[in-house]
């Protein structure tokens, strides 16, 4: 699944980027728009000067165009042919006199920018700047074409020029006082003229925007793990809380507005479940407590019953399966009080040094009397040297009894149940190893919580079941002293519990 930190970034990242593409959009149309008007309004300036040069000129000159029989080619113009010079320019049909500007004044276009003509009345070009004179011969014809007829007033329009040039702005200006013979002012331009057009836009847009990418991820990231590190620590505090024994503990309200309720309200949430799981301990340790002396009279009144001499044989039977069930129901009240005073802190561990290896052979010889009429070998493998440990005796083994009594109760006829006790410097490991039916792979996770045994076919081999709260105790013991247990199981092929105690501990009487 993916996590809320990765969704706000590759949101964040997509958010951001929508936002430059909408900008870079706009800004590339609006930059479009801006290079038209640019180039029109250089071209409009252009034309302006060049008609205010050919007025000014024509009026100190009094002329300032003469005809020419010969034809000569304007003296800005390449060499050229003779007729082809008159067809570029567009003179058509039989050599006549022709007009032809002063040098003087043609002089001035010879540093035009753009593509600049200077035509006649009729359309017939008399100067072109030095940009337009390399245009192919098609190209000129276009630009000649834009000024047959002469139009009236000032004309800007766009055209396409050949493949290499591309789109183009062009104004057309009639100049009326530079004498009879001139026509009017064309200058063109493309588009892509200006010095930071569309098209240098786009390049740098290009060139800028994955980098902007990259680091808004990178950006986004961090803010989105900034954020969220409130709910991270409150997911921390809350697998502290989930263990059941922490629910004296609140969450810190702190954040926004919107963390400080959920905190809030998780907190209430808590004290109604500390509120419902202290009522419940203390329905179980009272109810375990009142249980225990009605429990206990009637056991004594069973076993008094079982010496009276002249009772019959089937009263001694019921009597016998009573008293078990007698005996059964003791086992459970005196766990479910030891689990409920565990629960509450009020079991406190009576820790003193003692010789871990004492503790394995007392209960390997309890589980061989338990193994005997199963035929089941107990094996002990315990160090030469001793293991002092600082640990609750008589807790540790309960531990043990329950792991040994576990190990043969689920042993068959004949298996091997080993008892094995290893010094880690540390830590030391005990290990109880049965040959018995083992524990299916989905049952693992459970066989430490309360009231829970195994499947059918397990329960089924033991002489009597269990209540079910055995492994419970035994793992709070071993958390109780600051260890660990672990089980390895498969089934038909035995069980490995292993627990591993710190060789010096000093738990606290309150276990949370």
């Amino acid at each position: 699944m993916t996590s809320i930190r990765r969704r706000l970034t590759v949101w964040y990242t997509v958010a951001l980027g929508a936002t430059l593409l909408a900008f870079g959009g706009t800004l590339y149309l609006q930059r479009e728009s801006s290079a038209v008007d640019e180039v029109d309004q250089r071209l409009a300036l252009e034309a302006d000067l060049s008609a205010q040069w050919l007025t000014e000129s024509y009026r100190v000159l009094g002329r300032i165009t003469e005809l020419d029989t010969l034809f000569r080619a304007p003296d800005n113009l390449k060499p050229r042919s003779r007729a082809a010079a008159r067809d570029s320019l567009g003179y058509k049909g039989n050599l006549g006199a022709v007009p032809v500007m002063d040098p003087q004044v043609m002089a001035y276009f010879d540093g035009a920018r753009d593509f600049l003509v200077v035509s006649d009345r009729q359309g017939n070009v008399l100067v072109m700047s030095a940009q337009a004179q390399v245009l192919p011969v098609n190209s000129i014809e276009r630009l000649r074409q834009k000024l047959k007829p002469m139009p009236i007033e000032r004309q800007v329009e766009t055209f396409t020029f050949d493949d290499s040039i591309g789109a183009a702005r062009y104004v057309v200006l009639p100049v009326r006082g530079a004498g009879p013979q001139i026509g009017g002012i064309l200058v063109a331009a493309p588009k892509h003229s200006v010095v930071f057009g569309p098209a240098a836009l786009l390049r740098s847009m290009l060139l800028i925007t994955p980098l902007i990418i990259v680091g808004s991820l990178g950006l986004g990231y961090w803010l989105a793990g900034t954020s969220l590190r409130p709910i991270e620590a409150m997911i921390d505090e809350l697998g502290a809380i989930t263990d059941g024994r922490s629910l004296h503990r609140r969450l810190q309200v702190a954040g926004g507005e919107e963390l400080a309720r959920l905190a809030t309200t998780l907190n209430r949430m808590i004290s109604r479940l500390e509120e419902s799981f202290t009522a419940l301990r203390r329905f179980t340790a009272d109810a375990s407590h009142e249980l225990k002396t009605p429990l206990m009279v009637l056991r004594a009144g069973v076993e008094r019953a079982l010496t009276h001499p002249k009772a019959p044989p089937e009263t001694y039977e019921l009597l016998d399966q009573t008293l078990e069930g007698v005996n059964r129901m003791t086992e459970l009240v005196d766990n479910l009080l030891t689990l409920a005073r565990a629960d509450e802190g009020s079991a406190p561990l009576a820790v003193a040094e003692c010789d871990l290896r004492d503790l394995v052979t007392d209960a390997a010889e309890t589980a061989g009397m338990l193994a005997e009429p199963k035929d089941i070998t107990i094996t002990t493998q315990v160090p030469s040297q001793p293991v002092l440990v600082h640990i609750d005796e008589s807790r540790i083994l309960q531990l043990l009894l329950n792991l040994v009594t576990n190990a043969v109760k689920y042993t068959p006829s004949r298996g091997q149940v080993s008892i094995g006790l290893v010094d880690d410097g540390s830590d030391v490991v005990i290990m109880v190893q049965d040959t018995g039916v083992g524990i299916a792979a989905g049952d693992l996770p459970h066989i430490f919580e309360r009231f829970w045994r195994a499947d059918v076919a397990r329960t089924r081999v033991s002489e009597r079941a269990g209540t079910g709260l055995g492994l419970a105790i035994t793992q709070w013991i071993a958390e109780a002293h600051g260890g660990s247990i672990a089980v390895q199981s498969r089934p038909g092929r035995g069980t490995v519990f292993t627990v591993s105690l710190p060789r010096k501990h000093a738990p606290s009487p309150i276990v949370s």
